[in-house]
């Protein structure tokens, strides 16, 4: 999918009360839809677990499944990803009652606002007590739309690594990080805007990690060989 062009520069901001506002309900939007968890939604639907208070206590997808199997995770994955997905290829182009398309907001600035948006969402739910999981199938799935050809890339970093150490958390900050690396020897200055997007969502995604580095250092965190096998 091409990134939307640049009407006024790398990130330029918008002019005007209607362009904040339609920049402001999208962004909202995305935030919202992001809040959706896979993990919480099916777990609901399967007789309300919570596997906040089981494992780790973290509601993202290896958590579902070293607490409930294969299917459960997989469902959630589903979900998480494909929320990513939904909301960069429907938002930006939505046009909002009452608010319409402003063609005084920047574009590019509009679209990536709203896939960060979606990975907030999603880290700080709304729906459930802004306690959600740490961003990484989220950013996956807004990787497939935003930079397709590098994304095989980065899955292989991201199996190469849960291979070599068993850390599902280490492989998703390495991954993430190599594709802002990747990306700036790749896109800089062209895609500055990606760039600086992708190094944001790095930040995001390491400091939602920052208890599995404490239980690296400490050598108490759980490898992906240990997770539960069932179903």
């Amino acid at each position: 999918m091409p990134l939307p062009h640049k009407s006024h520069g790398v990130m330029a901001g918008c002019r005007g009360e209607p362009g904040l506002i339609e920049l402001g309900l999208k962004f909202t939007l995305a935030y919202m839809l992001g809040s959706m968890l896979g993990s919480l939604v099916v777990g609901k639907l399967r007789g309300g677990v919570d596997i906040r208070s089981l494992g780790s206590g973290n509601a993202g997808g290896t958590n579902a499944l070293r607490t409930q199997g294969k299917t459960f995770a997989l469902l959630v994955m589903i979900i998480d990803v494909g929320k990513g997905i939904l909301a960069v290829l429907l938002i930006p182009g939505l046009d909002l009652p009452l608010v319409g398309i402003d063609a005084s907001v920047d574009r590019e600035l509009l679209f990536f606002s709203v896939a960060f948006a979606v990975i907030l969402g999603h880290v700080y739910p709304l729906w459930f007590g802004f306690r959600g999981g740490k961003g990484g199938a989220t950013a996956a799935g807004l990787l497939c739309v935003i930079a397709p050809m590098l994304a095989p890339a980065i899955l292989v970093i991201w199996i190469a690594i849960v291979y070599l150490t068993g850390f599902v958390g280490l492989a998703t900050m390495g991954s993430t990080v190599a594709a802002t690396v990747i990306l700036a020897w790749t896109r800089w200055p062209q895609g500055q805007a990606l760039v600086v997007f992708s190094a944001c969502v790095s930040v995001l995604i390491v400091y939602t990690h920052r208890s599995n580095i404490h239980r690296m250092i400490k050598g108490t965190e759980s490898r992906m060989r240990r997770a539960h096998r069932g179903d």
